[in-house]
């Protein structure tokens, strides 16, 4: 096995790989590749914007693990993904992280030790609602459903029941997470460590009664509640492990199975959420990727990251949320075109630019013969989440206030 160890935007590497690997890598979307063109046998690979570690499998058999580590600290990856999803209920210094250098160990570790310490007092049951075909009546009897398959007959019954179960939303995302990390590589050190491993089958074995949910399905809805309070902070980690955990198929029989998440994705979410968390509750309102037209025939269709409004709808201000990769020439023109469009089509004076911290520092345009400013303001992604959500107050009092 191949394994491949690479840093979040940083340089290409020249690895040893035949053609077979070379090209399943290439076409995995998981990393550039491509051949050196000096070096043969080689191939040049280089990380992008997606951080974690999966295991590219090779037609014809073979496996090539890569991994990736983020520029960020784990912690502050877990702030930032974990704010972005519950931001009211998300507090990092509640949930306790070892210093893992790598993201998959470190999220199954935090996750099944914060499941465990859930379950220490059992299994929460609940009231489901089930329908299915009987011999015998239990709860009602679903009529519509029973004319229409049996014509009259008296047996067998469509019915529909509330059962008392342990078979509910929470215990069968739980169980999810649980097969997920599970069916991950288990490649040391950017694997599920072994000791992880082993309790992780522990804990699928308690919630052996609740039914996991299929690949491809969307998770069972749940309500916070005083009867699930212990629950919360595991079913906030289950739905982060269920989004970076995830198989794909590519073209050519390549399959990715890994556990990865999108910093820019992670970036653009945590940005306009807490920006939407910064005002206060009061006039107005924030939509996220609101869709706007820049012409009157609404051909030319932009959704700008973040939209405040009066609550008439007025446009108050626009804001856009770039991760991207350090430039020795500071930011990248285009961002300022995009902007001036959304300024443009919305009647606004001003907008805002806001990058994770790179070369370049707090700058302002103002556009000749536009009147239209631009701002592009750093966060410094690298601090404890008090000071990062600081920052984000901060730019979102500037947003409406005086330029």
């Amino acid at each position: 096995m191949t394994v491949i160890e690479l840093t979040e935007h940083g340089p290409a590497l020249a690895v040893v790989l035949d053609d077979a690997r070379g090209r399943a890598l290439a076409s995995s979307d998981l990393v550039d590749a491509a051949p050196d063109p000096y070096l043969p046998g080689r191939w040049r690979v280089r990380a992008g914007g997606k951080v974690g570690a999966a295991t590219v499998t090779v037609p014809g058999g073979g496996t090539v693990t890569v991994r990736i580590r983020p520029k960020v600290p784990i912690a502050r990856l877990l702030f930032l993904l974990g704010y972005s999803r519950s931001p009211q209920a998300w507090r990092s210094d509640e949930v306790p992280l070892d210093e893992e250098p790598d993201t998959l160990p470190a999220f199954a570790r935090l996750f099944v030790r914060q499941a465990e310490e859930t379950l220490r007092q059992g299994l929460i049951q609940g009231y489901r609602t089930t329908e299915e075909t009987a011999l015998l009546v239990r709860g009602r009897i679903r009529e519509a459903d029973q004319i229409r398959r049996h014509h009259g007959r008296l047996v067998p019954l469509e019915i529909v029941h509330d059962e008392f179960t342990v078979d509910i939303a929470e215990n069968r995302i739980l169980r999810t997470a649980c097969e997920r990390l599970l069916r991950l590589p288990s490649v040391i050190p950017s694997g599920v460590p072994a000791d992880v491993r082993g309790r992780l089958l522990r804990l699928r074995a308690r919630l052996a009664d609740a039914t996991p949910v299929g690949g491809g399905r969307e998770l069972p809805e749940w309500r916070a509640s005083g009867l699930n309070r212990r629950y919360h902070k595991a079913l906030h980690l289950a739905e982060l492990v269920l989004r970076g955990a995830s198989v794909e198929h590519r073209p050519g029989e390549v399959t990715v199975n890994g556990f990865l998440f999108d910093m820019a994705r992670v970036f653009e979410d945590f940005v306009t959420i807490a920006l939407r968390e910064a005002f206060p509750g009061s006039d107005g309102r924030c939509v996220l990727q609101a869709a706007h037209h820049l012409d009157e025939l609404r051909a030319i269709r932009m959704v700008p990251d973040f939209v405040r409004y009066t609550d008439d709808g007025t446009p108050l201000a626009v804001a856009d949320a770039k991760y991207k990769a350090e430039k020795l020439a500071g930011y990248p023109d285009a961002d300022i075109y995009q902007m001036l469009a959304y300024c443009t089509a919305l009647n606004l004076r001003e907008g805002h630019l806001v990058y994770a911290k790179g070369s370049a520092a707090h700058t302002v345009h103002r556009v000749r013969h536009a009147g239209i400013t631009i701002h592009q303001h750093a966060l410094e992604l690298d601090q404890p989440p008090a000071g990062l959500l600081a920052e984000i107050a901060a730019l979102a009092r500037r947003l409406t206030g005086p330029s």
